[in-house]
This record gives C-alpha cells, sequence and structure tokens, in this order.
C-alpha cells in the first residue's frame, strides 16, 4: 500500500476535498446533508476545530478547518465524520446481497494552506463550486454553503460569483 504524505501542522488552516466512493449522489437530499451535520457537529465535540468554509455538493463537498494550535490530527476527524454518515446512512445504501457498499472514497485531498492569497483562492474555489458544476447560476442560490454565513459576516457581497462566465473576476477555477 503506498504511504501517503500529508503536511501536519499544528493549528494550521487545511483546505480538504472528500468525495463519495463512485460520485454517487449521497449527498443530494437535505435529510443526507443534515446527518453530514450531525457527524460534522458530534465529532468537533470531540475533537474542536473551526470551519471556516464549507461545501457540499451531491457527490463531493470541499471544507476550510483550521485546527487548534497543539493540534494537527485532521485524518481522524474526517475518519469519524465519515464513519458517523455511514451509520445513520449506510444501510440505505447496502447492495441486495447485504454488502456495505462502500459511501466514501477511501481517501481525501488535504492542502496546507500558505499564505493569504492561497487561503483566499481556497475560499473563493469552495464557495464557487456549486456554480462551476452547474448546479445553480448563482453563488448565493445553493444552500448548502458557508457562503451565506461569510455574506452575513461581510466577507462577501451577495452578488459574488454570479453571472460570471467564468467564475468571479481575477480568478480561476480548476480541478
Amino acid at each position: 500500500m503506498p504511504d501517503y504524505r500529508r503536511a501536519r501542522v499544528a493549528g494550521a488552516t487545511y483546505f480538504f476535498t472528500v468525495v463519495t466512493a463512485r460520485r454517487r449522489p449521497l449527498l443530494a437530499t437535505a435529510a443526507n446533508v443534515e446527518v453530514l451535520r450531525q457527524s460534522v457537529a458530534e465529532v468537533r465535540r470531540q475533537l474542536p476545530f473551526s470551519i471556516v468554509a464549507w461545501v457540499v455538493l451531491p457527490e463531493h463537498m470541499h471544507a476550510i478547518w483550521t485546527l487548534p494550535v497543539d493540534d494537527s490530527d485532521f485524518s481522524t476527524r474526517w475518519g469519524r465524520i465519515k464513519a458517523g454518515f455511514t451509520r445513520h446512512c449506510g444501510r440505505a445504501h447496502t447492495s441486495a446481497a447485504g454488502h456495505d457498499a462502500g459511501l466514501w472514497q477511501p481517501r481525501f485531498w488535504e492542502h496546507l494552506v500558505r499564505d493569504e492569497a492561497d487561503f483566499a483562492a481556497h475560499m473563493d474555489y469552495t464557495h464557487y463550486n456549486p456554480v462551476k458544476h452547474g448546479h445553480v447560476k448563482r453563488v448565493i442560490d445553493w444552500p448548502y454553503s458557508s457562503f451565506h454565513r461569510c455574506v452575513r459576516q461581510g466577507i462577501y457581497p451577495a452578488s459574488w460569483g454570479g453571472n460570471e462566465p467564468h467564475g468571479p473576476p481575477g480568478r480561476t477555477f480548476g480541478e
């Protein structure tokens, strides 16, 4: 098995991409998004972290977290979030033979945020993702996003990320 190297810096801010197995749209219903929220809340009670940004799409999600100053263990947190979701939703996705169909890709992608410019780019990428994937025409129209909180906090104007043909001015978005 490959030895995956992860950047582990206590108290750092990280960008994550987590994908469902075979990109199945397991997160396409409000009920399943609520189960995910509950799983995240439970993990945060046990292993605190700050949610800087988050967007949930039908088959993947992006998040930006800041870990506590003495902690760099994001892997345990993601494992518990996935396990909590699977505990509540897994039976609905079990094969006819009774086998667990596997709800998540086994790993996730993480990126250590390096500086303010990197942070801004990943914030924009996270929030623009529903438009990029064609789910909505304006960022504000996607319900499962921290963008709404960011608008309330004055970080973004409500009109940000709407109706631009290739994303907000000055940014490129690719995967």
